[in-house]
């Protein structure tokens, strides 16, 4: 008789979070283990954000992300998905519920270093770990930082890798921020999704394409925009000219940076400063 498979044994350190304000829901993970991204992070605005790893239980995100959106709490969602699993014990599981209250879960047979604490806020939890000073990391860069969600988890990955992280190692590192119609074109609820499947330094290549993201796809407070007047307009349509572009819209569509132009009366700085550089 053949046996189950057991899942992917995803030993990984991880934060599921949220920051109420911005109405932003997340998760960032690193692990020595290929293409962590696709099995650890879940998050869905306004019902919270869950990070399920150790011998994964994938089912763990959608029928979390179910709990959570019927209004239960965080320790509610952990009881009822590890009372209804039997392989409970090698499980790990972080989550944020729609009004910021974290709970954290790491199963009896869990490898060691494994453990995990939840806060105002956020869940963070790891296995495999060199010590539990990498969970303990994660907990202060996120309580102590200030700035976007994604942001504040990419510093916390940071802090908690410098406190030695998977004792095995880096391999891969994702980030995923949710916001209700917040990501492209005000057309998802995905802002941020992020992943760095196989990468000798993953945290640092997620930074960089965080940085691209923002680039791309970031919003300047509309009062930092600049007024097109008559000396800057005829430099914007000297820039196009020799692009062969008649329409600001054009080219930044071609740019990649379509979701930084709005109206031809003021300029995004970040699409002047492109337009620039790009002769």
């Amino acid at each position: 008789m053949l046996q189950e498979p057991k899942p992917p044994f995803v030993s990984t350190y991880s934060i599921a979070a949220c920051d109420l304000d911005r109405g932003q829901w997340g998760v960032a993970t690193q692990s020595k283990f290929l293409a962590v991204g696709s099995i650890v992070p879940w998050a869905e605005p306004g019902a919270g954000a869950l990070a399920t790893q150790a011998y994964a239980n994938p089912r763990y995100g959608p029928d979390g992300l179910a709990l959570l959106r019927q209004g239960l709490t965080a320790e509610e969602v952990v009881r009822r998905l590890t009372e209804a699993d039997d392989g409970r014990d090698e499980r790990q599981l972080g989550v944020v519920d729609g009004a910021g209250r974290g709970a954290t879960f790491t199963g009896a047979a869990c490898l060691d270093w494994a453990g995990g604490r939840a806060g105002e806020g956020y869940a963070v939890q790891g296995n495999i770990l060199v010590s539990g000073d990498t969970v303990e990391a994660l907990a202060a860069s996120f309580e102590g930082s200030g700035g976007s969600l994604a942001e504040r988890l990419i510093e916390a990955l940071t802090a908690a890798q410098a406190e030695g992280g998977d004792k095995r190692g880096q391999q891969s590192a994702a980030v995923l921020v949710v916001e209700r119609d917040g990501g492209y074109a005000g057309l998802t609820d995905t802002l941020v999704d992020l992943r760095v499947d196989d990468h000798e330094a993953p945290i640092e290549e997620l930074r960089r394409l965080y940085g691209l993201h923002q680039q791309l796809f970031g919003k300047t407070p509309r009062d930092q925009w600049l007024p097109i007047d008559d000396e800057l307009r005829a430099e914007i349509d000297g820039h196009l000219a020799e692009r062969g572009y008649e329409r600001l819209a054009d080219w930044a569509g071609d740019a990649n940076l379509e979701e930084r132009v709005d109206g031809d009366s003021e300029i995004d700085p970040v699409v002047l400063a492109e337009l620039r550089r790009r002769r």
